[in-house]
């Protein structure tokens, strides 16, 4: 069974690319890690293949596919990405499983940069692309932009990014997503609070 592009119906399926990196854009296609049910936003596999070409991590030329056996390949890598840069974060060293199967996946062919109009080849587009994202994950993890990585301050939200801000204290994976939802209910919380204290008086008469 092979997959092809197409738009999602669901608009909470859509792909957020505001990680900064390839490897965190790609573990942010399972979003809400921390609620009882996260969100798949790679059901099928046509999700992966739209995944590989708004990403622009497809083969100019090729026609985009996914199987089965790719999306489940794909998930399995995507969670131990996700294990990997968590575990970099804290400190200890990441579990020999997973950096058994990222280490196999970055050894495959990555996709082939090109000149002119075409940017990238690959004889295997799918397995291509997720090379390409395993090795970006293999760098960011051995380099000191792994101290920018931060998950989002949203309790709803476990977004990865990095913090590519000028005093490095961005707190959410994007104003629009989460800084904005946090502002307003951080209004609507002192606004609340306001009103308490402004009937405290009025109930303290009622109760003599």
């Amino acid at each position: 069974m092979t997959g092809t592009s197409a738009t999602p119906a669901d608009p909470a399926l859509a792909f957020p690319f505001i990680g900064g990196r390839p490897c965190l854009n790609f573990v942010a296609t399972l979003g809400r890690r921390h609620a009882n049910v996260p969100l798949e936003r790679l059901p099928d596999p046509a999700a992966l293949a739209r995944w590989f070409t708004e990403a622009e991590l497809a083969a100019d030329g090729e026609p985009v596919r996914a199987t089965a056996r790719d999306l489940a390949g794909a998930r399995v890598l995507r969670e131990a990405l996700y294990r990997l840069v968590r575990t970099s974060m804290a400190g200890p060293d990441p579990e020999p499983a997973d950096v058994e199967l990222i280490n196999e996946a970055a050894a495959r062919p990555d996709l082939a940069p090109q000149l002119g109009p075409v940017r990238w080849t690959a004889r295997q587009p799918a397995r291509a692309a997720l090379a390409t994202v395993a090795r970006d994950a293999v760098l960011l993890v051995r380099s000191p932009l792994l101290e920018r990585v931060k998950e989002c301050e949203n309790p709803d939200c476990s977004l990865l990014f990095l913090d590519d801000s000028q005093a490095r204290r961005r707190r959410w994976c994007s104003m629009d997503r989460c800084g904005n939802l946090a502002k307003v209910a951080g209004y609507r919380s002192r606004g609340r609070a306001a009103q308490s204290r402004a009937g405290e008086p009025t109930e303290r008469r009622s109760r003599t």
